[in-house]
């Protein structure tokens, strides 16, 4: 499990693959409920993460679409009546807010003087979209400020991984010119793409008090962690992924 410095004080956990009971191509600690695993692992795993993180938690999760919506959450809902949506907010002890990615980047959010959290899924599209701003805008719904929020990105595919086409790149400079800064030229009409990079500088454009980012590449360590870029190139029928988690209340603080 990684962990933030950002997030002291604050019970998280960025989860890889390690420790978990499942296997084949999704061997270790796959939490995602598509990736064609025996459900009852599934289950286990996701007990195992929880307890790491939150002993004695509720998780909650949404049915994540790439969307920019944020849905704020009082009580857990079953997993099949998860509404679409990436990215949650809470200001409830009891609960742990769960994103599960494989490649896309995590974001963990905490105001710890209004008590009140949050958790974003941000793959391309979303991030795009404005996921952060609407998790932002929904904390301060429930008495957070932005001048307090803390925000860490967890591990999410590096730029050194991800290549993107010409569409890609002529897609997010027609939304902002300034994001030619999240770009390299790779090989011949291609590029390679900053998504953590790209989703930090939304965050600090945002005002946050904080912003870190954990620069943990997904796609080019095998052993720790899932990727759908890797499993993609490879021609696999599946992969795993991988669970952030975030909670009120107390929870095991070590160095990350």
């Amino acid at each position: 499990m990684v962990r933030a410095p950002a997030l002291g004080g604050i019970a998280h956990g960025f989860l890889g693959r390690r420790g978990g009971v499942s296997g084949g191509l999704v061997a270790g600690l796959n939490v995602g409920l598509g990736a064609e695993d025996e459900p009852a692992a599934i289950a286990e795993n996701r007990r195992r993460a929880v307890a790491a993180v939150a002993p004695g938690a509720r998780l909650v999760t949404v049915y994540q679409v790439h969307s920019p919506d944020c849905v704020p959450v009082e009580e857990p809902w079953a997993d099949n009546a998860r509404p679409h949506a990436d990215a949650l907010v809470t200001n409830r002890p009891g609960l742990v807010l769960g994103i599960v990615t494989a490649d896309c980047a995590p974001v963990l959010f905490a105001d710890r003087a209004a008590g009140v959290i949050g958790a974003a899924h941000a793959g391309w599209k979303g991030a795009l979209g404005g996921v952060t701003d609407a998790t932002i805008a929904a904390m301060e719904a429930l008495g957070a400020s932005r001048a307090r929020i803390v925000a860490a990105i967890g591990p999410c595919i590096a730029q050194a991984s991800y290549e993107v086409d010409d569409t890609f790149w002529a897609r997010f400079l027609a939304a902002d010119p300034a994001n030619a800064a999240q770009f390299y030229a790779g090989r011949s009409g291609h590029w390679q793409f900053d998504l953590e990079g790209y989703v930090a500088r939304r965050l600090e454009s945002a005002g946050l008090a904080q912003v870190e980012r954990l620069a943990t590449d997904t796609c080019a360590q095998e052993d720790r962690f899932f990727s759908f870029r890797r499993s993609t190139h490879r021609g696999e029928p599946t992969y795993g992924r991988q669970i952030s988690l975030i909670a009120l209340g107390p929870g095991p603080q070590q160095a990350p």
